[in-house]
């Protein structure tokens, strides 16, 4: 197994269970790829960016339970929205409307939507709903395309649909494949009552993989940090060995690479990437930003467990001494002090973070700041303490119109070889859903290459209300 990320953990643990010996290696100092935190000099520990989870995420939520990492993820049935001017908003589903209509009282009473906003996004929801999550003529278009389509708003599209999306796809509008973006909608919002819970894990992230490590090793196999693999050789059309950056050689009965298709490009012989080659379309796989921005302040200045924000460069503020605190001390503060006193420690994370790529670290600590105070009053008063950035240029690849075609599958036609990683063709786009789902994935094409199949993958939330008999109409209508 290559790399330690998501996908190759998810892999690993998988095969492990089904009683494999795996020998994981990873060429960072730590497990989590790029969904893993580190130390900061003066000891505090940060994300590289806050990663969530949805009730929707069955596979990631398996993951956590093999990893021994459910009861780290705290679950949220109400989702804070503030705008420009500090005026709070929630949304949570009804005890008392099925599916999709469950979230409607709340989405009524939303203050930051126009009656004709609201008219146009019901009009758009609902068509989603009544398709099954699959509206016609969707193919090859932009998420933004199929909007402008669906008459939508500039303040329905800005204030509703592009704060959703753009979080939970890391990429614009107008270049995302309309059926992603149709997607998060159908699984999250409509199909079935809990799919839109955001869960967030208590503790940071590298925490929740040391379960997973154990239980490879409990297995009689081996976790190895530091160890980069420089080449993956093939022979006669199947693996034969990865070469170490030592030099040294890796022999073993198949292999699993999971890791970012540009560094794949790197370590494997160069007639896969070539015109005829099954990894030929790789390249034309693009990637967007994500940038998280830190800060901890002298006093308790924010309340809420998270805000998302509407109209502004940031997107979400995440109460990290909230988050931590059943972890911790159980006050709801850091642990962290200064001069005797508990700080506050946020964090702000942009999606999409194209414009702040090229911009100084204390350009966007102005930035994200000067916003945080527009929506957090008591921060008007507290002293930043200390803040930092986290640029994570090339987080995800992007989802844009069309790119599935160039997403191999996990399964490339080499014997005892396989991929893995959220960019391999799953169904989904660049979440951590999407990275275990193609660990899972690969795992079973390793076990069938072995003669020994088995399902790892986890079925979709079950569809409820409405949206289960208007999914089977669609179907039916389909077939």
């Amino acid at each position: 197994m290559i790399g330690g990320g998501l996908a190759g953990l998810s892999c690993a643990a998988a095969l492990a269970d089904a009683g494999l010996q795996v020998r994981l290696f990873e060429k960072r100092p730590h497990l989590g790829g790029r969904a893993t935190s580190y130390t900061l000099p003066d000891g505090s520990e940060v994300d590289n960016c806050q990663h969530v989870t949805l009730g929707c995420c069955t596979n990631l939520a398996d993951f956590y339970r093999r990893a021994g990492a459910e009861s780290k993820i705290r679950f949220y049935d109400r989702l804070y929205f503030v705008d420009k001017q500090g005026r709070r908003s929630t949304m949570e589903a009804s005890a008392f409307l099925p599916p999709p209509l469950h979230m409607a009282t709340s989405f009524l009473f939303f203050g930051a939507l126009s009656f004709a906003d609201k008219r146009g996004i019901a009009n758009a929801l609902l068509a989603i709903a009544r398709s099954g999550g699959s509206p016609p003529d969707i193919e090859g278009i932009s998420m933004l395309a199929w909007l402008q389509r669906m008459k939508q708003t500039r303040g329905a599209i800005e204030r509703f649909w592009r704060v959703v999306l753009v979080s939970a796809l890391d990429e614009e509008l107008d270049r995302t494949d309309a059926r992603y973006g149709i997607e998060v909608f159908w699984k999250a919002f409509l199909g079935s009552r809990g799919g839109y819970r955001v869960g967030i894990p208590s503790v940071p992230l590298a925490d929740l993989y040391e379960g997973c490590r154990a239980a490879i090793e409990r297995r009689g196999g081996e976790v190895k940090l530091r160890a980069g693999v420089r080449e993956i050789r093939l022979c006669e059309g199947r693996f034969e060995c990865a070469v170490m950056e030592d030099g040294s050689e890796v022999a073993a009965d198949a292999c699993i690479a999971a890791v970012p298709h540009d560094a794949l490009q790197g370590i494997v012989p160069r007639e896969l990437s070539e015109a005829s080659g099954p990894l030929s379309g790789i390249c034309r796989i693009k990637t967007a930003p994500i940038t998280g921005v830190h800060f901890w302040f002298d006093r308790e200045v924010m309340k809420e467990p998270f805000l998302t924000l509407l109209d502004h460069t940031t997107q979400w503020i995440f109460n990290k001494s909230m988050l931590y605190r059943s972890e911790s001390n159980g006050s709801g503060r850091a642990s962290h002090s200064t001069e005797g006193r508990e700080t506050q420690y946020l964090q702000s994370v942009i999606s999409a973070s194209y414009d702040l790529v090229p911009r100084s670290r204390q350009d966007i600590i102005d930035l994200c700041r000067r916003e945080l105070l527009e929506v957090l009053p008591a921060a008007r008063d507290a002293q930043l303490v200390k803040a930092t950035v986290i640029k994570e240029v090339h987080a995800t690849f992007s989802p844009e119109p069309g790119v599935d075609r160039w997403r191999p599958a996990q399964d490339i036609g080499v014997k005892n070889f396989y991929l893995a990683g959220d960019w391999t063709r799953t169904g989904w786009p660049a979440t951590m859903e999407g990275a275990v789902r193609s660990g899972y994935l690969a795992a079973e094409s390793a076990v069938a290459g072995f003669g020994q199949p088995q399902k790892f993958l986890q079925p979709d939330l079950s569809l409820e209300g409405l949206s289960k008999h208007w999914a089977h109409r669609s179907e039916a209508a389909r077939s």
